[in-house]
């Protein structure tokens, strides 16, 4: 069995997977019962000045028969008092010490009220400090949340200011509602943070009922942007995670959330460089229980690739996320129907036809519909796969190419020295 502690930034956990700050870790009772059943750290619900919450506050998204494929809320940080939670995270801590704890924190832009804080929630034994910079709901409206996370300023400040009074690790959770992560995860890093966190929710409102014309969720017939989160978010939490890894300004490790929701999104994120991940929809919507399997899985691919620990996996696909002018023109793929497969749905037909590079043709052959590409017009652009509902009926394979591998890159290169 692999090795799947981690050392993130000096915390450490008997495993990757942490709960993220939201409903699930809202009490002592959820905590403590998360760990029973295997989670190897929780960031506690986001602790500050105790709010009042709307009814309702959840909406979802299905698409295609799968159940919240996205999740929005419009809840808040913490509606409990602040001396509640620091008892039930000492309770909690003093029973699981091997397990990771993390404050999540919001308090409004000023250095006495972060100061305030951040001592109060070390005295009771916390592992390290996560600074809520991300939520863009309700706390935004307030001059927190995403109203700081968008200044690259108050997010270097802030985090300056957390690091004055800190004795533990001290985490700065990013908004995506901003044109490039980076700038605000190097800002972190400058304002001295141990680690990063993203994504934090995304902008968003879940739907309009067409029978009332109320937004989903409504308030008494009102409605308000919310956070979505879950399977949806995945992609673009994936991108910002890999895009803040391969940058050497943000050289501070990564806490990896948004949509992950089993052992292969887990393990997808730590090879884009993620120490570990931060899960939420999928609990919220499966339980906590769903972490057995995603140890058992973690464990069983990480044995397959040899590995002897999951630190061994962090950031090994990094390399190999690169800006599209660094790739080359000249490499050359093709679909390839495997007629024995195909039941002849004709999907990848009409998706090629109505909308590609119209390059699979329909003939028959003793009797039997059957598709066939015409590689000198195929752009290798992925379709036809996409759409196939069969495994193993379209291939892409890899086509030797005649010309030397170019860039765009090098290309205009070539070109600019050609002209002088």
């Amino acid at each position: 069995m692999a090795d799947l502690r981690i050392n993130l930034a000096g915390i450490k956990s008997p495993n990757p997977f942490w709960l993220a700050s939201a409903p699930p870790t809202n009490s002592g009772y959820q905590v403590q019962r998360a760990f029973e059943a295997g989670w190897g750290g929780a960031v506690w619900k986001t602790l500050g000045e105790p709010i009042l919450n709307v009814s309702s506050r959840f909406a979802a998204v299905s698409y295609n028969g799968q159940r919240v494929a996205g999740f929005n809320n419009i809840e808040l940080i913490t509606d409990r008092p602040l001396e509640v939670n620091l008892q039930e995270i000492y309770e909690t801590k003093k029973k699981f010490p091997n397990h990771a704890i993390i404050a999540s924190l919001m308090v409004e832009p000023k250095q006495e009220k972060w100061h305030e804080i951040v001592k109060r929630v070390e005295d009771v034994g916390v592992d390290g400090l996560e600074l809520n910079f991300g939520c863009p709901h309700g706390m935004a409206e307030r001059g927190m949340g995403s109203a700081s996370g968008q200044v690259p300023e108050l997010v270097e400040k802030q985090t300056y200011w957390v690091k004055e009074a800190a004795r533990t690790p001290v985490i700065v959770k990013l908004t995506p509602n901003i044109t490039d992560i980076t700038v605000t995860a190097e800002a972190a890093t400058r304002g001295g943070a141990d680690a990063v966190s993203m994504i934090n929710t995304i902008n968003s409102l879940a739907g309009v009922d067409l029978d009332s014309w109320n937004t989903v969720p409504h308030v008494a017939g009102k409605g308000a942007h919310g956070g979505y989160c879950g399977p949806a978010v995945k992609p673009i939490a994936l991108n910002m995670v890999a895009e803040c890894a391969r940058n050497p300004l943000v050289n501070v490790p990564i806490s990896g959330i948004g949509g992950i929701s089993n052992w292969q999104d887990a393990a997808e994120f730590i090879l884009m460089g993620a120490t570990g991940v931060q899960v939420c929809t999928a609990a919220m919507h499966h339980g906590f229980s769903i972490v057995e399997d995603m140890i058992d899985g973690l464990n069983n691919y990480l044995d397959d690739k040899g590995l002897a620990s999951v630190m061994d996996l962090v950031g090994r696909s990094v390399q190999r996320y690169s800006n599209w002018g660094d790739l080359d023109l000249n490499y050359k793929i093709v679909a390839e129907i495997n007629n024995d497969v195909c039941i002849n749905c004709n999907k990848c037909h009409i998706a090629c036809e109505d909308t590609s590079h119209q390059c699979i043709d329909l003939y028959t052959e003793d009797g039997r519909p059957m598709l066939k590409v015409r590689e000198e017009d195929c752009v290798g652009c992925n379709l036809c796969s996409i759409v196939c509902p069969v495994d193993g009926a379209i291939s892409m394979v890899e086509r030797p190419s005649t010309i030397p591998p170019m860039t765009w890159n090098e290309r205009q290169s070539l070109l600019s020295s050609l002209s002088k």
